[in-house]
C-alpha cells in the first residue's frame, strides 16, 4: 500500500532515500502520489531522455528586484484568507518564481528542489513545442493553413485526413482521441505505454494490441467525431502530430529543433530534456523537463517578442471561432486555446498549463511572469488551480 502524499510542511516519507533505498518508486505508478513528489525532479533516473542543449552562448541574466511576498494576503483553496506561503504549501509546490519587468521579484524552492533541478512540465511541454512551431512559421518553414498531409502524407489514412495544421495547433481537428487519464485503455492511457512512460498494465487483456511507439498510435487513430475546425477539444496527441510535422519540415528531431530554435536563443541557464519513446521520439505532449528559472525565461520571451515572432504572439492572444465546450469552460472559465497555449479570456493573460500543477502565467498588462512547478496528488484539481491563479493575480495587484 502506498504512503499518502504529503505537503512540504509534513514529515516526508523516505522515498528513494538510503543505499539501497527503502521506498523504491514503483515503475507503474511513478507519476502518482506520493511517488510523483520525488519522480518529477528525477525523470532522468526513471526514463530514457534526450538532451535539449542550451548551447555555448551567454545565459540571459535575470536581475533581482526581490520583494518578500510570503505574507501577502491571498485566498486559499478552501476560500478562506491566508498568506502566499500557506498557499504554496497547500498546493504541493516544488518551485515558484515571479518576474516583474524581466527581473526576479520572488523565488522559492521546496521538496528538495534547487535552481538546477529539472522538473517535469507535463502539458507545459505543449507550449514549448508550440512556441518553437511559431518560430518555424515565422521563418516560412511551416504554414498553419497547409494540410497536415503536406508534411505527413501517411495521415491521409487517419482521422487527420483533410485537417489543416491550424486545426492541430488549436486542437480543433475532428480526430477521435480520448483523454481519460485514469483509464489505462483510453487513448491517453495507451500513450503512457507507447511513449515508454509505463509498462503494459498488469493483468491487461492479452488480446489487446498495444501501440509500439507514439507514431504507431497516431497511425491507428482513424476515426473522426465531427468536421475539422468546428470545436475545441483538449487532446494531447495533437501536439505529437505537430511535432512530427516539425521534424519532417526541418529534417531534424524535435529535441534538436527546440534546442536550436528556442532554448539556445532564449539564453537558457541549463540544458533541458525530453523523455523518448522506443523509437527515439521526444514526447512533445508532456515529456519536457527544465529548471524553474528557464520556464520563467520562456514566459518572458512571450512578453518581449523577438525570438518568438510578434505576429505569432498577437495571433495567440486572439480567440478562434471554434466552439469552446462546457467541459473546457469548467477548466478555464471564459478562456480559449490557440497555438498550443491557453488564453485567459481577453488576451491579456496567456498560460501554459500541465496536470499535477504545472503553470507558466504570462500577464501582458502587468509585464509579469509567474512559473509554478508542483506535484499535486491528483491530475486535475479545480480548487488548487483556481487558488494558484488567484494568488498570481493578487501579486500583480500588489505590484500595480
Amino acid at each position: 500500500m502506498s504512503p499518502p502524499s504529503y505537503r512540504n510542511s509534513d514529515p516526508p516519507p523516505a522515498i528513494m532515500q538510503g543505499s539501497p533505498p527503502g521506498l523504491i518508486v514503483p515503475r507503474a505508478d511513478w507519476d502518482r502520489p506520493p511517488w510523483n513528489r520525488w519522480a518529477f525532479q528525477h525523470i532522468r533516473e526513471l526514463l530514457p531522455t534526450v538532451e535539449v542543449w542550451r548551447g555555448g552562448g551567454p545565459v540571459r541574466e535575470l536581475p533581482r528586484a526581490e520583494r518578500d511576498l510570503d505574507d501577502l494576503e491571498v485566498t486559499l483553496t478552501g476560500g478562506e484568507t491566508g498568506s502566499l506561503a500557506e498557499l504554496l504549501d497547500e498546493t504541493y509546490t516544488d518551485g515558484f518564481i515571479v518576474l516583474k519587468d524581466g527581473a526576479i521579484l520572488f523565488e522559492r524552492y521546496f521538496n528538495h528542489m534547487t535552481p538546477r533541478s529539472l522538473h517535469l512540465s507535463q502539458s507545459v511541454a505543449k507550449t514549448v513545442v508550440g512556441t518553437t512551431a511559431g518560430i518555424l512559421v515565422g521563418k516560412g518553414i511551416l504554414d498553419p493553413e497547409a494540410p497536415v498531409t503536406r508534411y505527413l502524407p501517411e495521415l491521409e489514412a487517419t482521422g487527420w485526413r483533410g485537417a489543416k495544421l491550424r486545426h492541430v495547433l488549436d486542437m480543433t481537428s475532428g480526430t477521435r482521441f480520448g483523454e481519460a487519464y485514469t483509464d489505462p485503455y483510453s487513448d491517453i492511457g495507451q500513450v503512457d505505454v507507447a511513449s515508454g512512460w509505463k509498462p503494459v498494465p498488469g493483468g491487461a487483456d492479452p488480446d489487446f494490441i498495444w501501440p509500439a511507439h507514439v507514431w504507431d498510435l497516431i497511425l491507428g487513430l482513424t476515426e473522426t467525431t465531427r468536421p475539422h475546425g468546428m470545436r475545441f477539444e483538449y487532446r494531447s496527441i495533437e501536439t505529437d502530430v505537430l511535432a512530427f510535422c516539425m521534424e519532417r519540415a526541418t529534417g531534424r528531431r524535435l529535441a534538436r529543433i527546440v534546442s536550436e530554435e528556442l532554448w539556445q536563443k532564449m539564453g537558457a541557464e541549463e540544458s533541458a530534456c525530453f523523455t523518448v519513446d522506443p523509437a527515439g521520439y521526444a514526447l512533445a505532449d508532456g515529456g519536457f523537463n527544465a529548471t524553474l528559472r528557464d520556464y520563467a525565461r520562456l514566459g518572458q520571451l512571450w512578453l518581449d517578442g523577438g525570438v518568438v515572432p510578434v505576429d505569432w504572439i498577437a495571433d495567440s492572444r486572439k480567440r478562434n471561432d471554434a466552439l469552446y465546450p462546457p467541459e473546457a469552460e469548467d477548466s478555464l472559465p471564459g478562456g480559449a486555446y490557440r497555438n498550443m497555449i491557453w488564453n485567459g479570456g481577453d488576451g491579456s493573460v496567456l498560460m501554459a498549463r500541465g496536470v499535477f500543477g504545472q503553470l507558466i502565467y504570462i500577464d501582458f498588462a502587468h509585464d509579469l511572469v509567474a512559473a509554478k512547478l508542483s506535484t499535486w496528488p491528483d491530475f486535475l484539481s479545480p480548487s488548487l488551480e483556481a487558488a494558484t491563479r488567484g494568488a498570481v493575480r493578487a501579486i500583480a495587484r500588489a505590484l500595480s
